[in-house]
C-alpha cells in the first residue's frame, strides 16, 4: 500500500541533501504533552563543564600513547571530539527513551535543544566549544598547514550543522529513508 503524500517523509532518489518536513499537528501536541528530558540536560548544572572534562580526558589519553607528538595529540583530540559531538547532536534522531511516544523521532538532539530555538545560551556555548578547540589545536600544532586543514575540516563538519541554515537538513547518503515510498509498506 503506497503512502499518501502527507503521511511521511519522501525524497527523490537523486537527492543527497533534503529538508525534513515540519511536524504535523499530532506530533506538535505530543511534543507539548511531556517535557523533553533528552534535550533539557544541556541547561542542567555541570552539563557545560563535561565538555571541557571530556576534551581534557581525550588530550591526556592521546598524550600517554607512546610515539604520538603534541601536534598529532591535539589533532586527534579535535577530531575525536568533533566526531562524537556530530554523532550525538546531528546524526542520531529521536529519543533513546520511550516516554514521549515517538514525538521527537524525526528530530536530532540539536533540533530538540531549547525547543528548536536558535541562539539560546546553550546553543551558543555548544557552537563556541568546537571553535575554541579548533583555535587551540591550530595554535598547538604551530599553524602547520596539514594539521590546520585536518582540524579545519573536522570543525566545519560540526559547525555547519549547527547553523540556522542547516536546521532540519539531512544528508540522504547516510539515512535509511527509502527512495521509493512503496518500499516502506
Amino acid at each position: 500500500m503506497p503512502r499518501s503524500r502527507s503521511s511521511g517523509r519522501r525524497r527523490r532518489s537523486s537527492s543527497i541533501i533534503y529538508q525534513e518536513p515540519p511536524e504535523s499537528n499530532e506530533q506538535m501536541s505530543d511534543q507539548a504533552a511531556l517535557p523533553n528530558l533528552n534535550a533539557n540536560w544541556v541547561n542542567s548544572k555541570g552539563a557545560w563543564t563535561i565538555h571541557f572534562v571530556l576534551i581534557a580526558a581525550l588530550k591526556i589519553f592521546y598524550d600517554i600513547i607512546p610515539g604520538v607528538s603534541q601536534e598529532t595529540s591535539w589533532t586527534l583530540t579535535n577530531i575525536t571530539y568533533m566526531f562524537v559531538t556530530f554523532i550525538m547532536f546531528h546524526y542520531v534522531t529521536g529519543i533513546p527513551f520511550e516516554f514521549n511516544a515517538g514525538a521527537y523521532d524525526n528530530l536530532n538532539m540539536w533540533e530538540q535543544i531549547d525547543n528548536g530555538d536558535q541562539y539560546t545560551p546553550a546553543k551558543k556555548f555548544l557552537l563556541s566549544v568546537p571553535i575554541i578547540l579548533f583555535l587551540l589545536s591550530t595554535h598547538y600544532t604551530h599553524y602547520d598547514s596539514t594539521y590546520f586543514l585536518i582540524n579545519f575540516l573536522a570543525t566545519l563538519g560540526v559547525v555547519i550543522p549547527k547553523l540556522p541554515i542547516s536546521h532540519r537538513m539531512r544528508i540522504g547518503l547516510f539515512s535509511n529513508i527509502p527512495d521509493d515510498p512503496s518500499e516502506d509498506t
